[in-house]
């Protein structure tokens, strides 16, 4: 299953263009039963059976979430709550182009 993830998050970072948008290296790792973005050797973007996740800053994961955007990001029911992350569940139901400025905000969090 991994290998699914890992493929679906090289595919958006590519046809984002998104290593163009970082300074720093980038690199699609497989994690668990998923896939993360690292940047600068840091994770700031994963994506599992959960959904799409991007590491934010809490005022804006706090903010998608309460809007209802987004969902905290748990990789197990029972689990705990991976502080700074928003979870977008089912990310493929929405257009690529509406994923490259949270790849841009968590990349940029992800190297201050």
């Amino acid at each position: 299953m991994a290998k699914e993830y890992f493929e679906k998050l090289s595919n958006l970072v590519e046809r984002l263009n998104i290593e163009k948008e970082s300074v720093h290296p980038i690199e699609v790792k497989h994690l668990f039963s998923g896939a993360a973005l690292y940047v600068n050797k840091i994770i700031c973007v994963s994506w599992s059976p959960v959904g799409l996740a991007f590491k934010l800053s809490d005022k804006e994961v706090a903010s998608l979430i309460y809007n209802g955007k987004a969902k905290p990001l748990k990789y197990f029911p029972k689990g705990h709550v991976k502080k700074g992350y928003a979870l977008f569940e089912s990310p493929e139901a929405s257009k690529p182009i509406r994923w490259k400025m949270y790849f841009i905000k968590a990349m940029k969090e992800s190297c201050e």
